[in-house]
């Protein structure tokens, strides 16, 4: 099984289907590698600008966008470093309205065993999860 590396616009014609010819092949190398054929590493950049861009360009709501990347998240030939926390990071995301990024941040905190993050940024005050405190 050959790794290759996945870009950004391959799962942006995939999710939104509207292109006529980019959007078919990307969601069949998709298709291949939920078959097993191909495994392809995505870095977390990828998801971030994927992420920004279906929400900011293409204004999907925050619940498909998780939706669709936990489907690919999931298949065993995707290969991310710590695809796992992504699962909780789109949660954060989506259940306490805060940016993508935001919602990265506070899965980091958990998942390094803390309780706190020094921020100026508000938002964060809607996870219950973390405590921000000011510098």
């Amino acid at each position: 099984m050959p790794d290759v590396f996945l870009d950004t616009n391959v799962l942006l014609r995939h999710f939104l289907a509207d292109h006529t010819d980019q959007s078919p092949r990307s969601s069949a190398f998709l298709a291949r590698i939920e078959r097993g054929e191909i495994r392809a590493r995505i870095a977390e950049t990828v998801i971030f600008e994927a992420v920004f861009t279906l929400e900011r360009v293409y204004r999907q709501p925050k619940d498909l966008i998780r939706e669709a990347f936990i489907a690919i998240l999931d298949l065993p030939g995707i290969v991310l470093p710590g695809k796992r926390r992504f699962r909780r990071c789109f949660d954060i995301y989506v259940e306490h309205g805060v940016s993508f990024a935001d919602a990265y941040h506070a899965t980091l905190v958990e998942t390094l065993g803390l309780d706190s993050i020094i921020s100026f940024d508000r938002g964060f005050d809607r996870i219950p999860t973390i405590r921000r405190s000011e510098p």
